[in-house]
């Protein structure tokens, strides 16, 4: 190959770089995104004695159950519930939602006898606090922002391993399925780290394609494509913008009437019903299904009842269709229970990828010296590679700001090493 030797040492080069910048950091997310996996069968233990309830004959009105939940969240002080999930079974409580993403809280109410079952908020549940550390290390955007360094170092790290272990002969693809036991542990490691990392890399690719739009600088970037491109949700999928005319109407709707509508779409997956707050506010259902083709929105005037608009996963954008994807994929969601599975056996072997890299290094690595190879000086490779780190800096910004850090430093370490050099020869 053109170059082959000099492009191995540089990039073996950025390899340990990357390496040594996120390893401890892949560990945690290995660790803490296998236990989010659990989220499910967690929660359903833990709340079961708010969320179920037995059945009986007599049943309250939803209008009754929300007036109830309001209720219950002004006199504990907490916010209003704007939201209602539609049971799917008679064994369950009515869920009341109040809030966005990680402020919201929930109120329980027995459909059967009025009682609030419970209520807590997400932020105080063990599983967000998991969640919180495998996205933001519990430090809030600045958290966010490491994460996102981590991911997209750990972008170099899989395309600059692929290449120093891609095989060069047929001889070579024997490695690609063998450890070697036999020949000590530097070998072994060795082995271990390059098959789990050859083996994983288009998965865990595919998995930072699912986080790295959550991230603040490329999600930031995303979206701006998303929008500029118009491949996101088409104008008011969200409701926004769509407004009732309380002129045109004597009553309005209770939420009674707007279950019947639900009710008669028969859609699939959870239902979420969202409130209107004030005289020109709608009516919004939804869903959320196994399959995103199945999702729907539909906004309803809140006084004739009447249908404003509607909109299937089909007039979802490209961009954002993509994305729902892969996000799904991340969390173990897409594919059913194999995505499950798929995603757990992931966190396990990058754990031990992460584990054996370590040991690798240190084994392999001279004493006081961190073994880095040296960098090839030819301009052509140097042409090659950095104008391939530059489109890899501009594609993940958080790349490029750390890789520009490092040069910065770099670059005043030789100048004061010259300086040092001057004022000796001067002296």
């Amino acid at each position: 190959m053109f170059y082959a030797k000099k492009i191995h040492h540089w990039l073996w080069r950025w390899h340990i770089i990357a390496g040594l910048i996120s390893l401890p950091f892949i560990l945690l997310l290995s660790v803490t995104g296998a236990i989010y996996l659990f989220k499910a069968d967690y929660e359903q233990q833990t709340y079961r004695s708010m969320t179920q309830v037995t059945p009986s004959v007599s049943y309250l009105t939803y209008q009754q159950q929300l007036d109830i939940a309001q209720k219950a969240a002004k006199e504990n002080g907490v916010a209003i519930p704007t939201q209602m999930i539609l049971p799917d079974s008679d064994y369950q409580a009515t869920q009341f939602i109040a809030g966005r993403f990680s402020s919201e809280s929930y109120t329980f109410v027995n459909p059967y006898t009025g009682e609030v079952t419970g209520q807590f908020a997400r932020k105080d549940t063990l599983m967000q606090k998991v969640r919180k550390l495998h996205g933001e290390l519990l430090l809030g955007k600045k958290g966010s922002w490491v994460i996102e360094l981590v991911a997209s170092w750990l972008v170099v790290l899989i395309i600059t391993g692929l290449y120093l272990f891609f095989p060069r002969s047929i001889a070579e693809i024997r490695t690609l399925f063998r450890v070697r036991v036999k020949q000590g542990k530097r070998t072994f490691y060795r082995d271990l780290h390059a098959l789990c990392g050859f083996w994983l890399s288009l998965a865990l690719m595919l998995v930072l394609a699912g986080g790295l739009p959550w991230t603040e600088l490329f999600g930031s970037n995303f979206k701006t494509v998303r929008d500029q491109t118009d491949t996101g949700y088409p104008t008011g999928y969200h409701g926004r913008g769509l407004e009732s005319d309380p002129n045109k109407a004597a009553k309005k709707l209770d939420l009674d009437d707007v279950v019947t509508i639900a009710k008669d779409k028969d859609l699939a997956g959870v239902v979420t019903i969202t409130i209107p707050t004030n005289p020109k506010g709608i009516y919004s259902i939804s869903n959320r299904a196994e399959s995103l083709k199945d999702q729907q929105q539909i906004h309803v005037d809140q006084y004739t009842g009447n249908v404003i608009k509607a909109f299937s996963w089909s007039d979802v954008g490209a961009l954002s269709n993509g994305r729902h994807v892969v996000m799904r994929i991340h969390q173990g969601e897409f594919f059913g229970q194999a995505n499950w599975y798929f995603m757990l056996g992931l966190c396990v072997l990058t754990a031990v990828l992460s584990a054996s890299a370590l040991v690798s290094y240190c084994l392999r690595k001279p004493k006081k010296s961190f073994g880095l190879p040296k960098a090839a000086r030819d301009k052509q490779i140097g042409v090659l590679l950095w104008g391939s780190m530059l489109l890899l800096g501009i594609t993940l910004p958080m790349f490029g700001i750390s890789l520009l850090a490092i040069m910065t430093l770099w670059l005043i370490s030789k100048i004061l090493k010259k300086t040092i050099r001057l004022v000796s020869a001067a002296s």
